[in-house]
């Protein structure tokens, strides 16, 4: 940045007003930019759709956070619940009205058009002078999310909140149509740069997926190795961990989850929910050991098993398996990348019962020590290992970089949403 942007930023920071801006109630803007209304940036749209029964219709909805407007599923019209809604059109800007997903907005794509959306949703329209692109980003700035939840009343969640019409009262200051234009394709780019890396990242990820499921059952071999595989059930290969907490010898409480691995449980629920006065009941959890919870998600559909890679002794509840590796036939990786595989799946549907508690699996420890694992020599092991690390290691590079194009997008919103930095010349 420019030493004139960086005195500005200095100049903001410590309330003062830099010269050709102006001091609102909702910040500092350069003075040419408009000050208005919402209802005079965007309009009420309402296009209600009579769904027919046996016609079909795509259902949007909208994420959160950075927002965008997806494709929620395709319907026929007797099998919506819901029958209050409207038609929307590519470029309008769409608003949840529901407190739980207050911040929820985005604008309609092209492949969209036509597309309907539940009274869940405000839709609106921009009026002249409002680049939508730019009205949409304006609205992810802090104090604009912000009177998402203002503008809402009521305590149950369910319920329509949002307070529309004082929201269309509030102000917002847009720059000059041209400027609202360029500032907007400048952040469209970004978004592109940041899709396109998150599709390679998918890429890289279902690349991984299928490695796994061929290195690891023996479907593909690896150069240089063809002698046959065994299979050796899990008990020969591992043994379970029963040692308890007693006396509090440690109180670092461990979780496992499918989307983080083990972790510490306040990092994993911002916050400790174990029973200090149970924790001495607790397995100790090694590092190196597995950890298998069987509590099923979307992304974990037999539960994780996952292994201790804090660097730390912790402990878990005993609603957790522990257990180490304990023959020198296999791999520590080898086994890892096996867990993290569906390969496992099969054998544990088979023998789990379904009967007691629906979000989790139910497998005696007999059953679950019975698992058949395929084992090739531990040479091969170490090299599929060897291959699977790689492919992780460029995972968690494009993991990287897609967070610093994110915090690019986040500096160039604060610098250009706010008219610290202009792009009208």
């Amino acid at each position: 940045m420019t030493t004139e942007i960086n005195r500005r930023i200095d100049q903001i920071r410590r309330g003062e007003v830099p010269e050709g801006y102006q001091k609102t109630k909702d910040g500092i803007f350069p003075v040419d930019w408009n000050t208005q209304k919402m209802k005079q940036w965007v309009a009420l749209a309402e296009r209600p759709v009579t769904l027919e029964d046996d016609k079909k219709y795509r259902l949007v909805t909208v994420r959160r956070g950075f927002g965008g407007v997806d494709l929620r599923g395709e319907y026929l019209g007797k099998d919506i619940l819901v029958k209050n809604y409207f038609k929307v059109r590519q470029g309008d800007f769409l608003i949840s009205k529901r407190q739980i997903a207050h911040g929820a907005c985005g604008v309609v794509p092209e492949s969209l058009d036509g597309a309907v959306v539940s009274n869940e949703y405000n839709v609106f329209i921009p009026n002249q002078g409002t680049n939508i692109e730019m009205f949409n980003l304006m609205m992810r700035l802090p104090h604009y999310t912000r009177l998402f939840y203002l503008m809402s009343d009521g305590v149950h969640i369910e319920k329509l909140l949002f307070k529309t019409q004082d929201w269309m009262r509030r102000q917002l200051a847009m720059p000059p149509i041209e400027e609202q234009r360029k500032i907007a394709a400048i952040l469209t780019t970004q978004d592109k740069v940041i899709e396109l890396k998150e599709k390679r990242l998918a890429q890289k990820q279902r690349q991984k997926k299928y490695l796994m499921q061929q290195l690891l059952t023996g479907k593909k071999r690896l150069p240089g190795f063809s002698e046959e595989w065994k299979i050796k059930p899990l008990k020969k290969l591992t043994e379970k961990q029963r040692k308890k907490n007693n006396g509090f010898q440690y109180r670092l409480i461990l979780s496992n989850s499918a989307q983080h691995g083990i972790v510490s449980q306040d990092q994993e629920f911002d916050k400790e929910i174990a029973n200090e006065e149970r924790i001495d009941g607790y397995y100790i959890v090694i590092p190196g050991a597995f950890v298998y919870n069987p509590r099923i998600s979307v992304t974990a559909p037999c539960g994780p098993i996952n292994v201790n890679e804090t660097g730390e002794t912790g402990i878990m509840s005993p609603l957790y398996t522990v257990f180490t590796i304990s023959s020198p036939q296999i791999s520590q990786d080898f086994l890892k990348y096996y867990f993290q595989s569906s390969c496992w799946y099969k054998y544990v549907k088979g023998v789990a019962n379904y009967g007691a508690r629906h979000d989790r699996i139910s497998i005696s420890d007999g059953d679950f020590f019975d698992m058949p694992i395929p084992l090739p020599t531990k040479e091969e092991q170490n090299y599929i290992a060897k291959v699977l690390s790689a492919v992780d290691r460029e995972i968690e590079l494009l993991q990287q970089d897609i967070e610093q194009e994110k915090e690019k997008k986040k500096a160039l919103m604060q610098l250009l949403l706010t008219g610290i930095v202009r792009v009208n010349a």
